[in-house]
């Protein structure tokens, strides 16, 4: 669908996403090659939303599967009805018969979870797959995982292997809390996906928050930036920036000052540790520095 890289880069701006070429390069041979994209980066800085966005690029549906300690196969891949099975039990030995377990086990009584769903589709345009936050499950699922992205193929012992037709897109995403195997990776086309820099975020704001003041954009931005340099607990994101700029667009600001900082710093910073470090003298000193590199 895509002929160049460009016209990848202009397909996700024009989506209000802003990537940078070694991105774009990433997901266009993700997309040429029918290989998985894995994502790493810190979060936030728009990794689920790589597929978010090729999903609308794509028109495709978007099939997600977020991660978790304890995942396993009857929440990631399928299970079976017990409810309508126990039910359909009992209807048939109302009129006197007796369901065989052939019967039982049929496709109707089988609950599609995302893996299954995206491996065994009928939409003539494959769905994009997101496995958000890979790291965050255990070693036991990951190798599972590993053989499903081999073949995209899942075996149901009732009924047999099924196989994709066509292969989704699929977009795995890490915040690295823990590493994932070299085995996996190895299937998959790798990116990381760091803090951007000044430039690219006030790129990103200005595409996102359109009615946002020229000189509230630049002042945020550099703020964040700044922020991003102290010794806080957890750094904000991309995601953050964006919020905390609809927040004060909201508030019909038109410049940073140093109490409406304050008041809205929740926005963008998520512990009251990190919120407190921050309030009162650092704030005027990240604004000094902001104002003064204007």
């Amino acid at each position: 669908m895509f002929n160049t890289i460009d016209d990848l880069q202009t397909a996700l701006r024009a989506h209000q996403y802003v990537a940078d070429r070694g991105l774009a390069t990433a997901i266009f041979l993700a997309l040429r090659l029918n290989r998985p994209l894995f994502l790493e980066g810190e979060a936030g800085v728009g990794k689920t939303e790589v597929a978010k966005v090729l999903a609308g690029l794509l028109g495709a549906d978007l099939i997600r599967l977020q991660c978790y300690e304890g995942l396993d196969v009857s929440q990631a891949v399928y299970e079976w009805n017990y409810a309508r099975q126990m039910m359909h039990i009992r209807l048939a030995e109302a009129r006197g018969e007796r369901p065989d377990e052939a019967e039982l086990f049929g496709p109707q009584f089988l609950l599609r979870r995302p893996l299954l769903q995206a491996i065994d589709n009928g939409h003539a345009t494959p769905p994009v797959l997101l496995v958000d936050e890979l790291d965050r499950s255990d070693e036991e699922f990951e190798a599972y995982l590993l053989e499903v992205l081999s073949d995209f193929q899942v075996t149901i012992p009732e009924i047999g292997t099924l196989k994709a037709e066509r292969p989704p897109v699929v977009v795995l995403t890490s915040n690295r809390t823990r590493e994932v195997h070299d085995a996996l990776k190895r299937r998959c086309l790798y990116f990381w996906i760091d803090y951007p820099s000044f430039e690219k975020e006030l790129e990103i704001v200005r595409t996102r928050i359109p009615a946002a003041p020229e000189a509230l954009s630049r002042q945020i931005t550099g703020f964040v930036q700044d922020l991003r340099q102290a010794d806080l607990y957890k750094l904000p994101g991309v995601a953050e920036t964006i919020d905390w700029t609809t927040a004060l667009v909201a508030l019909d600001q038109q410049a940073l000052e140093p109490e409406v900082v304050d008041e809205t710093l929740g926005v963008i910073l998520k512990y009251q540790d990190d919120v407190q470090k921050v309030k009162g003298e650092q704030t005027r000193a990240i604004l000094s520095r902001v104002k003064l590199g204007a």
